[in-house]
């Protein structure tokens, strides 16, 4: 493989870091030449790292891309990529006439790139918003940075993230650090804890709440120690912040620190960063390497790396007062710093290396092309429309599963959702994405697609809404219209109950589907009712069965933020409003008191839905409190991946809701069902599982009993495990009916 990379010439800092270690590491692999556009020092070190380096200089911008264009082909280049945005402006014009991909890696906010330079921005800043929307893909240097740009509607699907990796071979012995300690100026002693950061010293990095937050931690810590590496314009303002809070003999201002930052890192106990604004920072990866303990601002990609709680700490911008209390908890407990560091040591050095960042760029370059020489045809990919976009986690589980299944068919297929809220879906799953309202958009992506998917759920009743029925037979219709084929995927049938509405609904799917696979056979029955007889009808199961739980640590942070012990032992209730559910609360807080006096479970109440899920789940648990039994609300537990992970450290779980049983099913966890629609019951006899009761029927016995038989269960990991297989080879008819429509 052989790639060009375009950059200015005159940059630094973490771009200048990123690209070189980058492109010394894949000039192992494959041919990476550089070309910058001005000769000096970072040319200059790029030779010295035995990276091969061309210049391209002079300001005759066509005279730049013949030259380039000639080279290019001369040289086979199959791939150009351009950094900054000189590079960026270049590249787009390389396009048309190399017939080459061009990518761009966007190290920062094009938008603040030229703050407080209005000539610039006028000129530079307007050609490279122009040259960033011509490019053919965009990779962020964070999956915050790729939010930001898709945010801003660039298209969902041509990006990638790329996180700056560092070398993790271990450092050499640094020597005593007191001595070196004490020549920066500090007044450290055996005992002191050293908070360090090193940064520039401007209102970006925000270093007021630093010192406000370290002022705040010395009053019940007063072993701590900070020392400041770095310059700039705050200076002054700092010192004097730090004279005014009582704290200028605790607080040393370094200055830039010469030969290398290994030494710093080595002297320190606790890193920290309180920036307001970041990409993704080599200062956290670099202390990682170190084993030090690290609180910082929840800014840019840093959530990915940290996990709240778990290998670190995590603060809102200028929140000098938890910044604080985290420093004076770590400064107190040298087995919590140690038990952070090692953590965040063991996460950096396996998803954060120098090695990481090559494969995931390799990787990359491998799709890019891969992408850009797939044939040209009339109709490719999916459209794919359900009850996304509203905020309920089971609804976009079956998303994320249907997604993750056409990916599997083909990964470079091209795939639009239709959403409620199509910017969330944009930003989380990284497709383009319609809005529900968008008639002509959608109607025009199903003339350029192969195949409809009407997405799985219960989108075919009209006891919710007869409009949404309305709505969804309307687009089954259209995509028929437009030449696609139609697949109903995964999906529930009814209860459809207006004569008129039954016609309707048996019509449209008679003369517009080509197959429906239903998750359960009462589906199957409630077609034949409706005279349903045009589409293959085959059984298969939920798509969201696939769906795996996300890592441990992201688990962990998950029930950390919400106050909630991670390795308990618990029962899960998953409730939700409906007609009689309010008389019946009594019942499931007796039920949670018993599953914590007969079998010490404490009670977990998860939220599948976020916004309706929450005051439920508050009803059922009125009186626990005050009868002294402990338990927790699990309110917003993220995506699917965290949910499941959650649901997997229960040992029992109840629910009305029928995605937490899938999602419980999914994982072979025994379940208890309380029904408030026959899609529960159906679904629960289908995979086997007989306790369930109707909620007009639930009683405090009936529900006790239920517990105590699943409980019972809790310790049959082969049975679970085999249950899981099944229910998985199942779902897998929904795939292979796509594939087989897509060919």
């Amino acid at each position: 493989m052989k790639v060009i990379h375009l950059i200015s010439g005159g940059d630094s800092g973490g771009a200048k870091t990123h690209v070189l270690s980058l492109l010394q590491n894949l000039n192992r692999t494959i041919t990476a030449q550089l070309v910058c556009f001005r000769d000096g020092p970072f040319a200059e070190e790029a030779r010295s790292m035995g990276i091969p380096t061309m210049i391209c200089g002079g300001n005759q911008i066509l005279r730049v891309r013949k030259q380039l264009t000639e080279y290019i082909r001369r040289e086979g280049f199959q791939l150009i990529h351009c950094h900054g945005a000189r590079a960026n402006m270049i590249g787009a014009l390389l396009r048309g006439p190399t017939g080459l991909p061009v990518v761009t890696t966007v190290h920062s906010d094009y938008k603040i790139d030229y703050m407080g330079r209005p000539l610039a921005r006028c000129t530079f800043g307007v050609i490279n918003t122009w040259a960033l929307r011509r490019l053919d893909y965009r990779i962020g240097v964070s999956d915050a940075m790729v939010d930001l740009l898709i945010s801003r509607s660039f298209p969902a699907d041509r990006f990638y993230a790329i996180y700056n990796g560092i070398d993790f071979t271990p450092a050499p012995p640094q020597g005593d650090r007191l001595p070196y300690l004490r020549q920066l100026g500090a007044d450290v002693d055996e005992d002191s804890v050293v908070v360090g950061i090193a940064a520039r010293l401007n209102p970006v990095k925000d270093m007021s709440t630093l010192i406000r937050g370290f002022a705040e931690a010395y009053q019940s810590c007063n072993k701590l120690r900070l020392v400041i590496a770095g310059d700039g314009e705050e200076r002054e303002k700092l010192g004097n912040l730090a004279r005014e809070l009582g704290v200028e003999k605790r607080v040393t201002f370094a200055g830039w620190i010469s030969g290398g930052m290994d030494r710093f890192y080595s002297a320190l106990d606790i890193n920290v960063l309180t920036s307001l604004s970041e990409t993704f920072s080599y200062a956290l990866t670099e202390g990682a390497r170190f084993h030090l303990a690290t609180v910082s601002t929840a800014v840019g990609g840093i959530p990915y790396l940290i996990d709240q709680g778990v290998n670190g700490y995590l603060f809102q911008p200028r929140d000098w007062q938890t910044l604080g209390k985290r420093l004076a908890d770590l400064g107190n407990d040298p087995a919590l710093r140690r038990e952070m560091g090692e953590r965040l040591y063991e996460k950096a050095s396996a998803q954060f290396s120098i090695e990481k960042t090559v494969d995931t760029q390799l990787h990359i370059y491998s799709e890019i092309l891969r992408r850009h020489s797939r044939p040209r045809k009339k109709r490719d990919g999916v459209v794919i429309c359900g009850a996304y976009g509203r905020g309920n986690a089971g609804d976009d589980a079956i998303l994320e599963a249907i997604l993750q299944e056409m990916r599997s068919i083909d990964p470079d297929m091209p795939v639009t959702v239709i959403s409620k809220d199509p910017r969330s879906t944009r930003l989380a799953y990284r497709t383009a994405a319609l809005s529900r309202m968008a008639f002509l958009s959608w109607f025009r992506a199903m003339g350029r697609s192969t195949l409809y998917i009407n997405g799985g759920g219960s989108l075919i009743q009209d006891v919710t809404s007869r409009r949404s029925l309305w709505f969804y037979l309307m687009n089954i219709r259209a995509a028929r219209l437009a030449g696609c084929r139609v697949l109903m995927y995964g999906c529930g049938i009814g209860p459809v109950t207006r004569d008129n509405h039954r016609k309707l609904s048996a019509r449209v799917m008679n003369r517009n589907v080509d197959v429906i696979t239903l998750r359960e056979p009462d589906s199957r029955e409630e077609l034949r009712r409706l005279g349903v007889t045009g589409p293959d009808i085959l059984l298969t199961a939920d798509p969201a069965l696939t769906l795996r739980p996300a890592v441990s640590d992201e688990t962990d942070s998950v029930l950390l933020q919400a106050g909630i012990p991670p390795h308990g032992r618990y029962i899960c209730f998953a409730l939700r409003q409906w007609k009689g559910f309010e008389e019946r609360t009594p019942l499931f807080a007796a039920a949670a008191r018993y599953a914590w006096e007969r079998y010490g479970l404490t009670p977990v109440f998860v939220s599948v839905d976020r916004h309706l899920d929450p005051a439920a789940n508050r009803l059922a648990a009125q009186g626990l409190e005050e009868a002294g039994i402990p338990h927790y609300f699990l309110d917003d537990a993220g995506a699917a991946g965290t949910i499941i992970g959650a649901l997997a450290r229960m040992e029992v779980v109840v629910s009305m809701r029928l995605h937490a049983l899938i999602f419980a099913a999914g994982q072979g966890l025994p379940l208890a069902g309380v029904v408030y629609d026959p899609k529960v019951s159906s679904f629960l006899r289908y995979i086997g599982q007989e306790l369930f009761t109707d909620l007009d029927s639930l009683t405090e016995e009936g529900l006790k009993d239920m517990i105590d038989r699943a409980a019972a269960r809790a310790g049959d990991k082969q049975a679970q495990a085999e249950a899981v297989r099944k229910l998985r080879e199942l779902e897998r008819g929904n795939t292979d009916a796509a594939r087989r429509l897509l060919s």
